[in-house]
């Protein structure tokens, strides 16, 4: 009996599934044929699929809504995008296509706003909410991004000191403010309490001492974040009710609070038998929040969130090519991909984050037991566990084979260019690859193009301060190779 790739996806999972089916034996991404991308743009190349930033913001937002009409809440709901977990224009540019509120985490994004108002994608009516610690030159761009006129810009207050170094400026108007709640970490984190934030029990004697008579500040928003995200566990709920507990203590003080920030986004798809009921962690959000009012007697507040890697990443991919199957003792047999592990996806060796991996081809094949290494020099260059199998199992290939096995980490479209720099200088000198964006016409037909080709050795050279003109990047004369002569050494 053969057993083969499919067969084991068939029987562990429902397949097809969102986002992910097979069309003449090779694997389709949202109905984008990978085949032809492969065909288009050779490997490796990454790409952003930006259709599935405007689904992921309608889901959250229309949920979100239903509960608030279901169970008679007053308050409106706000989505935010978080900047730093995506900063490309193109991606930037789809989520303000949804009207979306955004979060700022540095100075830098406030040049980033600016641009984006004088391209006319944003005005000064829309709700910036900054977050972060406020060095010098990131507190007084807020404070000049209000003056110019952003009336609903809302500084976020990560310590009280943020407050009193306020008194330096020479305001001109009053600044509106949100106050963030350190939380305690779950049990296996290496500290207890947060660095983030003010100690829950000092909110109210801070309130009380610096703000409730400061003619300079206006108290808007209580900022409440868990790092681990919006999860169904007792320790999210826990943290939760000492938020809403924080929240009904200010209010009955402060007029001016209105707003709750739900920080910590939703989780997204990283295996194929993902589970997660958007819609009843939602419906529990909003009824806790509304009977918290009415216990305590409080106008119930306006939500927001900030959803950064929910909104992005499940838009994203690399796709390789498997070079080489290496079998390194009587257990253990490697593919070798056409790029390094560690520069493209540096959240799976720096946080053991765990991403969807499928071959693109050779479904029929029998499948085995894998590791996959990359082309670095690196020896935590590697992915060998899936988060749900714990294992990886891919399709057999011969090294004969016309064609190769292609490979695709999906979901991968939030943070692994910010945190490997894109554009900047990779380990070992391996360069980012090719990057391709992904949409759709009015008519729904899909476009693509190439956003960057990749990174060349000039591109790379001229960042390490080496002179180009110089140090010539090819001082080796083109040498032609037979290709069958050399398959034939070879073997």
């Amino acid at each position: 009996m053969k057993n083969s790739y499919f067969d084991l996806i068939e029987q562990s999972y429902y397949f097809p599934q969102e986002g992910f089916d097979l069309r003449n034996d090779y694997l389709t991404f949202h109905g984008v044929s990978l085949k032809y991308l492969i065909e288009q743009y050779g490997t490796p190349f990454r790409f952003i699929y930006l259709p599935k930033i405007g689904d992921q913001i309608k889901k959250a937002r229309n949920l979100f809504n239903r509960a608030i009409k279901n169970n008679g809440y007053k308050g409106s709901y706000n989505y935010c995008y978080c900047t730093k977990c995506n900063h490309f224009y193109h991606v930037v540019n789809e989520a303000l296509k949804h009207n979306v509120n955004l979060e700022t985490s540095s100075s830098y994004d406030i040049d980033l706003i600016l641009h984006l108002y004088k391209e006319k994608k944003i005005d000064k009516n829309r709700t910036i909410v900054h977050n972060g610690y406020k060095t010098e030159e990131y507190l007084t761009k807020i404070i000049q991004l209000q003056q110019a006129g952003f009336h609903n810009s809302i500084l976020i207050l990560d310590s009280e000191r943020e407050l009193h170094r306020l008194k330096m400026f020479n305001l001109n108007h009053k600044v509106k403010i949100g106050m963030r709640m350190a939380i305690n970490e779950e049990i296996q984190s290496a500290y207890y309490t947060s660095r983030l934030g003010i100690p829950s029990g000092e909110f109210k004697k801070f309130y009380k001492k610096h703000i409730h008579n400061n003619a300079k500040v206006e108290l808007k928003m209580l900022h409440f974040f868990v790092d681990s995200g919006i999860k169904d566990t007792l320790y999210y709920w826990g943290e939760f009710q000492r938020a809403l507990g924080v929240y009904s203590e200010l209010k009955k003080e402060c007029e001016t609070l209105n707003s709750i920030n739900l920080g910590g986004g939703f989780p997204i798809r990283n295996h194929l038998g993902f589970e997660y009921n958007y819609e009843y962690m939602i419906n529990e959000i909003i009824k806790n929040i509304k009977e918290a009012c009415i216990k305590d007697n409080i106008p119930e507040p306006d939500i927001y969130t900030e959803f950064g890697k929910y909104t992005v990443g499940e838009s994203g991919a690399i796709i390789f090519e498997v070079l080489e199957q290496k079998q390194q003792n009587d257990t253990e047999i490697w593919y070798i991909i056409n790029n390094s592990l560690m520069n493209t996806i540096p959240d799976a060796w720096s946080i053991h984050e765990k991403f969807i991996l499928l071959p693109l081809n050779k479904w029929d094949n029998e499948y085995q037991r894998i590791n996959i290494g990359g082309i670095s020099c690196d020896h935590s260059d590697y992915y060998n566990s899936e988060d749900l199998n714990q294992e990886i199992l891919l399709p057999k290939y011969k090294e004969t084979d016309k064609e190769p096995l292609y490979l695709g980490f999906f979901h991968t479209g939030a943070y692994q260019d910010s945190i490997s720099g894109y554009g900047g200088i990779k380990h070992c000198l391996i360069p980012s690859p090719k990057h391709v964006i992904i949409d759709r016409d009015e008519k729904g037909n899909f476009k693509h193009y190439v956003y960057r080709e990749e990174q060349s050795a000039d591109e790379m050279f001229k960042i390490l301060g080496y002179n180009t003109k110089e140090h010539s990047t090819n001082p080796v004369p083109n040498v032609e190779i037979n290709n069958k002569r050399l398959q034939k050494e070879v073997n």
